[in-house]
């Protein structure tokens, strides 16, 4: 994620953008006065499920459903763990993504075993392996349907590339985008020609995919943060940090109301792009910048995994059987193809994966790129994924988040890092 992509805002959409939860019904296929049962689903950001909710809803006329849907991960977690602390208020079905996963299943007793009260066609292999171990227990419980995944490729701005000099089309542009020496070079040569544009919009987002492609982050297999000792993560950050330097970035907060913003008026060239953000790109970047942004597969330092959710069933849900059989149907290959085609969310089933619905698809505001062939191929580049510990979204979306923007903003690197590390470890205490 979540993970995670928008292609139209539907009529039914309702966003909470900060820190509240809202909630919304999703249609008239059934009604308080008519519905036996309801249903509570908690989602964040985009995950392309407003036009499924009501089809489900449509075909199960006994079955009201509620959508709590908040706008960024962070806040949607921080009131997932609060209401699990206090041991009420969490919704039937609720989304988690890869960052907070570790912090679940740390509590796993908490949560239903969806091998058990799932539809008994359910199963792990549903899913890439790497997605489903995730949310298994050492003891073979399965806490989380896996909805979708983040293969990383890169978006950016053929027009503002056309007017610095730079190669614009999918193909050519690869060499710049062949590893992240080369693309903070190109950043160099774009910045000096580019008329005050920046190359990228955030240096955290950045970072974020470069520390998402190491073979270990934040934490070891143990679960032991190693953000101090960690070559790989302050590699990242140096680099990161000297394109900050020779004024790369353009200083945003990512979902922030001046980020959406900045894809309107075009102040960056660039964007770390798992799939999921195209549609947050579309959704921001308007009707007006249409064509303007290109995708390629091309990603600095092969390939990668940002992103992508869970769907669990709290035990304090008061209908477990049938918020499984939700879950269940949301992330079926069929549904999450559908949520790819609407909100750019990468399904993380294996037979979706193989699926001519999946990969033929395109996206007319990408130039009619056939984003379902060019994800599918870096999905499958992905060898496992990334180890995340209790702490790491937290850590992620939070600590370096901060302290990346704080060198934005002109304190020095190496005193940012320090205070990111000690930030760190009493994430991890």
């Amino acid at each position: 994620m979540p993970h995670h992509p928008l292609r139209r805002v539907p009529a039914l959409l309702c966003v909470a953008l900060l820190a509240a939860t809202t909630a919304c019904g999703t249609g008239d296929g059934a009604d308080a006065a008519t519905a036996d049962i309801e249903l509570s689903v908690a989602t964040f950001n985009e995950f392309g499920y407003e036009d499924l909710l009501k089809q489900y809803q449509d075909t199960h006329p006994h079955v009201r459903i509620v959508h709590r849907k908040t706008g960024k991960a962070d806040d949607h977690h921080q009131a997932l763990f609060t209401r699990m602390a206090a041991g009420s208020g969490l919704a039937d079905v609720e989304a988690v993504e890869e960052g907070w996963i570790a912090q679940v299943m740390a509590k796993a007793d908490q949560f239903n075993d969806l091998s058990k009260i799932g539809p008994s066609d359910v199963t792990a292999e549903r899913w890439l392996q790497w997605k489903s171990d995730s949310a298994s227990t050492k003891d073979g419980e399965l806490i989380g349907y896996g909805t979708d995944i983040g293969p990383m490729a890169m978006c950016y701005r053929r027009d503002l590339f056309d007017a610095a000099g730079l190669p614009s089309d999918p193909e050519a542009v690869g060499d710049l985008f062949s590893s992240w020496e080369k693309y903070f070079a190109a950043g160099d040569k774009f910045v000096e020609n580019s008329g005050g544009k920046a190359w990228f919009d955030s240096a955290s987002q950045v970072f974020n995919a470069m520390v998402n492609q190491n073979k270990v982050g934040y934490y070891d297999l143990d679960d032991k943060l190693v953000v101090e000792t960690n070559p790989a993560v302050k590699a990242d950050w140096d680099q990161v940090t000297a394109a900050v330097r020779n004024g790369q970035s353009a200083n945003l907060v990512a979902f922030s109301n001046e980020w959406n913003t900045a894809f309107k008026t075009g102040a960056f060239a660039t964007k770390t792009c798992p799939s999921w953000m195209l549609g947050v790109i579309e959704a921001q970047a308007g009707p007006e910048n249409e064509d303007k942004w290109a995708v390629t597969a091309a990603f600095p330092g092969g390939a990668g995994n940002w992103g992508g959710s869970f769907l669990t069933v709290p035990k304090q849900s008061k209908h477990p059987k049938e918020a499984a059989e939700l879950a269940a149907w949301l992330t079926a290959p069929e549904q999450q193809i559908k949520a790819f085609t609407a909100k750019g969310a990468f399904p993380s089933q294996n037979e979706a994966l193989l699926s001519p619905a999946l990969l033929n698809q395109t996206n007319p505001y990408f130039g009619n790129a056939k984003v379902g062939a060019l994800f599918a191929e870096q999905a499958n580049k992905v060898p496992a994924a990334q180890h995340k510990g209790p702490g790491s979204g937290q850590i992620q979306d939070k600590v370096f988040s901060d302290a990346l923007q704080a060198v934005e903003h002109g304190t020095k690197a190496d005193e940012a890092w320090k205070q990111a590390v000690a930030e760190a470890e009493k994430v991890a205490k």
